[in-house]
C-alpha cells in the first residue's frame, strides 16, 4: 500500500536531481564562455588596437605584422595566462578552505594566509636580501609564512573548537599582525627593496615571466587534480565530521593535505603576482548560489569563476583610466569587501 507514494517521492527526487544537474552543467558552460569572452576582450584591450582575428594569429606568431606578434606574446598573453591561473587557484583554494573548515567566510585572504605569505616574501626580500627574480627563496618563505597561519587556524578550528565566527575574527587579527609586521619591514628597506615590496602589496599581473607562470601553473594544476579526485569526500564533509568518518573517510588527513595544498597555492600566487584579496571568497559563493554545495560542480565552477573575476578586474584596471593601470589588489578589494559584509549580516540575521 505504501509502495506507490514511496515510488512517487523517489521519482520527484530523481527529477529534482537531474534538473539540478542540467542547471549546474549549463552554468559551467556559461562560465567557460564568459571566461573565453573575457580573454578575447583582454587580448584586445590596450593602446595597440588591432582586429581580434590578427590578435588570435599573434598568439601563435602567425600575424603578418610582427609588432602584433611581439605585443601579444610578450605582453598581453602572459598577463592573461597569469590572471587565469592565479584567479583559478585562489578561487579553488577558497572553495576547499570553506569545505575543510566548514566555514562559508573562509578564504586565503580572510584567514590571513595571503598576508602571511606576503610577510614571508617581504622577509625574504629585505632581511635575507633575495632579489625580486629569485625563483625559489621568495616562494619558499612565502609558503612558510602562509603555512604558519594555516596551522594556527587549523589548531583553533580542530583543537580549541572555536566557532566559525571566531575563526574569521582570528583571521582578521592574524591578518592585522602580519600586515603590521610587513609595514615594519618596509620601514627598514632601501629604495630598491621598497619598490619591490610595493609590488607585493599592490598586486601586479604584468610582471610575471613564462618561467614564473610555469611554477604557478604546476602548483595550481596539482591542487585542481587533487581536489577533483576528492570531490565526493568534500561532499561527505557536508554531513558532518562524524558521518564522514563513518563512511570511511580520513578527515584529519583530508583536512591537513587540503590546507597545505591551498597554502602552497596561495603562497606561490602571492610570490608571483602579489597580494590579491577576496577572489577566494567571492568566486565560490557566486557559484554556490547556482549549483549548491555539490563539489562535483562547485570545484570547476570556483576555478572558472575565480579566473573570470580576476581577469575582469584586470581588464577594468587597465581600461578605466587608460593608459594608467590601476593596482589589481585594490580592485579586488572593492569587489570582495561588500560581499564579505553581506555574508556577515546574512549570518547575523539567521541567528
Amino acid at each position: 500500500m505504501n509502495s506507490v507514494p514511496l515510488r512517487s517521492e523517489n521519482n520527484v527526487t530523481d527529477q529534482l536531481y537531474r534538473k539540478n544537474q542540467i542547471k549546474s552543467v549549463v552554468f559551467l558552460i556559461v562560465l567557460g564562455a564568459a571566461l573565453l569572452l573575457t580573454v578575447l576582450l583582454s587580448l584586445r584591450a590596450g593602446s595597440y588596437e588591432t582586429p581580434i582575428g590578427e590578435l588570435v594569429k599573434g598568439i601563435f606568431g602567425r600575424s603578418a605584422d610582427r609588432k602584433i606578434n611581439l605585443v601579444v606574446q610578450k605582453n598581453r598573453l602572459p598577463r592573461i595566462v597569469t590572471a587565469v591561473f592565479a584567479g583559478g587557484g585562489l578561487g579553488l583554494a577558497g572553495c576547499i578552505l570553506q569545505a575543510v573548515l566548514r566555514n562559508p567566510l573562509a578564504s586565503s585572504s580572510t584567514l590571513g594566509v595571503s598576508q602571511g605569505a606576503t610577510f614571508g616574501a617581504a622577509f625574504a626580500i629585505v632581511v635575507l636580501g633575495l632579489g625580486a627574480n629569485d625563483r625559489w627563496g621568495i616562494p619558499l618563505c612565502a609558503f612558510l609564512g602562509s603555512i604558519a597561519v594555516a596551522l594556527v587556524i587549523l589548531g583553533l578550528s580542530k583543537f580549541r573548537q572555536v566557532s566559525p565566527e571566531g575563526i574569521v575574527l582570528a583571521g582578521v587579527a592574524i591578518s592585522s599582525m602580519f600586515t603590521g609586521a610587513t609595514t615594519l619591514i618596509q620601514y627598514f628597506a632601501d629604495e630598491v627593496q621598497l619598490s619591490t615590496l610595493v609590488f607585493w602589496t599592490f598586486g601586479d599581473l604584468g610582471a610575471t615571466s613564462w618561467e614564473d607562470l610555469g611554477s604557478m601553473a604546476s602548483i595550481v594544476s596539482i591542487l585542481c587534480v587533487y581536489c577533483f579526485l576528492h570531490r565526493w569526500d568534500y561532499n561527505a564533509l557536508l554531513s558532518g565530521e562524524e558521518t564522514a568518518i563513518s563512511l570511511g573517510l580520513n578527515v584529519k588527513r583530508l583536512t591537513l593535505v587540503g590546507m597545505v595544498l591551498c597554502c602552497l597555492c596561495s603562497s606561490v600566487v602571492v610570490s608571483c603576482v602579489g597580494l590579491i584579496s577576496f577572489i577566494g571568497l567571492v568566486a565560490p559563493h557566486i557559484v554556490r548560489m547556482v549549483v549548491g554545495n555539490n563539489h562535483v560542480y562547485l570545484i570547476p565552477g570556483s576555478i572558472l569563476g575565480g579566473a573570470t573575476l580576476l581577469l575582469l578586474g584586470d581588464l577594468f584596471a587597465r581600461t578605466v583610466i587608460s593608459p594608467v593601470i590601476l593596482p589589481i589588489g585594490a580592485i579586488t578589494s572593492f569587489l570582495g569587501g561588500p560581499l564579505f559584509l553581506y555574508l556577515l549580516f546574512k549570518g547575523g540575521k539567521k541567528r
